[in-house]
């Protein structure tokens, strides 16, 4: 996906006035944007025409966004759902993103903003065209760049967009501390500010995903290691005993 041009977006706002402005601005940047206004019919689009992103408000009149997106995420798991949101309270924004958001906007936002945080999660989640980058091997867990898939032994791993993007950053520097704010520059946004809950939301999941792959006790995968103060570490997996 290296032209950005004509990917499918699906925004889920029922403000008539934000809405219209979002559509016009997806589609004055080239992307296909479908609008709808309500929950329901939002999941129901979904089904009948996969989309690659869903701009989805939280406050909906038929049902709340936290559920949609728990909803869309269930059956849609490489779905890229961002959040746009007047809620500010930390709780509502941890509780869309451990619904299956992998980011969230706050109202109200600049429309640049939006366009420059889409364009920034597609290019990172999309493979470089053509690429034979050898996989990263840490114990029984390979990461293979080029499909953007991990396994551990013959087990394929299903992670969210964001939960591979931050695996493959911590994997590529595996032993070496990454701070907070390289992390959110690297996976989210170079100029991030604010809270970096979505940071440990995301570290929660991953680690969540990775102990549900392993099929036996005793496969050797490695371990993220949180760093009070700083940020996160990828350790690699012991040897096994001779």
């Amino acid at each position: 996906m290296s032209d950005l041009s004509g990917v499918e977006v699906l925004v889920v706002e029922d403000d008539q006035t934000i809405g219209r402005h979002v559509v016009q601005a997806l589609e004055n940047h080239g992307y296909h944007a479908t609008w709808c206004r309500t929950g329901g019919r939002a999941l129901d689009h979904l089904r009948s025409a996969p989309c690659e992103v869903m701009l989805l408000d939280l406050g909906l009149p038929d049902v709340d966004g936290v559920d949609v997106a728990r909803r869309a995420r269930a059956e849609h798991p490489h779905l890229l759902i961002i959040v746009l949101t007047a809620r500010t309270d930390e709780i509502d924004i941890i509780s869309g993103l451990e619904a299956g958001a992998d980011d969230y906007l706050t109202k109200p936002f600049t429309i640049s903003v939006l366009l420059a945080r889409l364009r920034a999660h597609l290019r990172r989640q999309a493979p470089p065209g053509g690429s034979s980058e050898a996989g990263i091997v840490l114990g029984d867990l390979v990461i293979e760049p080029s499909s953007r898939r991990c396994f551990v032994r013959d087990s394929e791993v299903s992670l969210r967009p964001k939960e591979y993007d931050l695996l493959a950053a911590l994997a590529t520097r595996s032993g070496t501390a990454m701070s907070r704010v390289d992390l959110m520059a690297r996976i989210w946004d170079e100029n991030w500010h604010g809270s970096t809950k979505t940071l440990d939301v995301t570290i929660a999941n991953l680690r969540t995903s990775l102990a549900l792959a392993a099929p036996e006790v005793d496969a050797r995968m490695p371990c993220i290691t949180t760093l009070r103060g700083y940020g996160y570490r990828l350790d690699r997996p012991p040897d096994r005993p001779a």
